[in-house]
């Protein structure tokens, strides 16, 4: 008897998780079918896991096709159901592929090709859908944002557009990435799908929303989402008149870690905020676009918005006063940008830099200790709050998995299911605070 298995989350239960069950059935002769723990699942990074593990262990008995179905609860144990069951053929989607190589010392590993195209009307409950995702670009955050998703329950990839016709009719990228449609015209691009996500450069960002927006398909963009308040208000104003999730991908607005951190600081442990610093630099390829773009490149454009981020949580949008300096190079691109803002009872400064270099630390000073986040704070994994005697430290962690993405994607795909409606991590109101201080710096580099 041949022996076959196989894992899986199993939410939200679908066509796709049928046919790769009858694939796997198909291999030998007795499938044994393994359905994570939501320990597990939390553990290893999967996020936004809608049913109850009773619910998704049922959903795959009913199938008919299991001939055993098995809990799988802690890291290892592939190896020890391998061994236990005499397994002869382990098994997964395609979108694994290379992830269980190692599982060859142990029997045969096969990938299985993913059902493409898993429609939207695939329901698991009258609340909950498989939502449709295209990505606008296929630039360097794509291939991030494809290896993220797979760790959220709830999305399918389906489709990517590109403006440029050569790019758009390029076959590498739709193959390396199993998606089915890849097109040039952004009006067929939306036909395909129910949401979208915005990774094209930040001067396109307003219009592809804007327009998704009103075509009523829910919008992911990266940042900045628009350059001025205006635009910034249109776009929410069209999602709230078209009943659609609109969000701006900063990340770390996100993060478990950026919550805890932002919660310890409002709830008193450090006394009265006094003072914030955010720093974000990296030193970018001379011809990446934030490095030879003078007009939408450039260091704050790239950064300001994340170390915006805690400032505007923490102190508000009523700022008093706010002034910017810059370092150009000889491209008139901002190599470097630093930020004052005064408030009331309070200072904040910001260091953007794309050509420079310098510690990249989040520092929020009160009246009885300071919170330090060491860099990359942006991606928050700990964090220290420090007192008045140097060795008076609480040293904080938290839970991060991957580089952040999946965070953003289950939040957005929770709120298109009506799971997130609690709009805190990121308001409307702050993601236009932030459009604000984008256009007062546009117009600060235009003088």
């Amino acid at each position: 008897m041949k022996k076959v298995l196989t894992y899986g989350t199993f939410d939200l239960f679908h066509e796709g998780h049928y046919n790769l069950l009858k694939r796997a059935k198909e291999l030998g002769d007795y499938l044994i079918v393994g359905v994570t723990t939501e320990h597990f699942d939390e553990a290893r990074g999967k996020v936004n896991v809608i049913d109850p593990i009773m619910e998704r262990i049922e959903n795959v008995k009913k199938t008919g096709l299991a001939d055993m179905i098995i809990v799988e609860d802690h890291e290892g144990q592939k190896i020890e159901d391998i061994q236990k069951y005499g397994v002869d053929i382990f098994t997964l989607g395609s979108d694994w592929i290379g992830n269980f190589d190692y599982l060859k010392n142990f029997c045969e590993v096969v990938y299985l090709e993913r059902t493409p195209n898993i429609s939207s009307t695939i329901l698991r409950k009258d609340k909950f859908k498989i939502v449709r995702v295209g990505t606008v670009g296929t630039g360097r955050m794509v291939p991030r944002f494809l290896a993220e998703s797979k760790y959220v329950s709830g999305i399918s990839v389906e489709c990517a557009y590109n403006p440029t016709l050569e790019e758009a009719e390029k076959e590498e990228f739709g193959k390396e990435h199993e998606i089915q449609c890849y097109t040039h015209d952004y009006d067929e691009f939306l036909e395909n799908v129910d949401a979208v996500y915005i990774a094209s450069p930040n001067e396109t960002h307003y219009e592809y929303a804007k327009r998704a927006l009103s075509r009523g398909k829910h919008v992911l963009s990266e940042k900045p989402i628009a350059f001025s308040k205006e635009k910034s208000m249109e776009l929410y104003g069209l999602a709230r008149d078209n009943n659609v999730v609109l969000m701006e991908a900063v990340k770390a607005a996100y993060c478990p870690g950026f919550q805890q951190l932002i919660n310890t600081a409002k709830n008193g442990r450090i006394g009265q905020i006094v003072d914030i610093e955010a720093n974000f630099t990296r030193l970018a390829d001379p011809l990446s676009r934030e490095r030879s773009d003078s007009r939408y490149g450039g260091a704050f454009l790239e950064f300001g918005p994340s170390t915006l981020l805690p400032v505007i949580k923490l102190f508000g949008a009523d700022y008093k006063d706010i002034r910017f300096d810059t370092i150009n190079d000889e491209n008139g691109v901002d190599i470097f940008t630093k930020v004052s803002m005064k408030y009331d009872s309070g200072f904040a400064t910001l260091k953007t830099g794309v050509g420079v270099k310098t510690e990249g630390q989040l520092v929020i000073s009160g009246t009885k200790g300071y919170i330090i986040a060491q860099s990359p704070w942006w991606l928050t994994r700990s964090f220290d709050i420090r007192y008045e005697k140097a060795d008076d430290i609480e040293h904080i962690e938290s839970t991060f998995q991957g580089d952040g993405l999946r965070y953003e994607i289950g939040e957005f795909i929770s709120k298109i299911n009506g799971v997130g409606n609690k709009d805190f991590k990121l308001t409307a109101g702050e993601s236009i605070a932030m459009a604000e201080v984008i256009e007062k710096f546009m117009e600060y580099r235009k003088v």
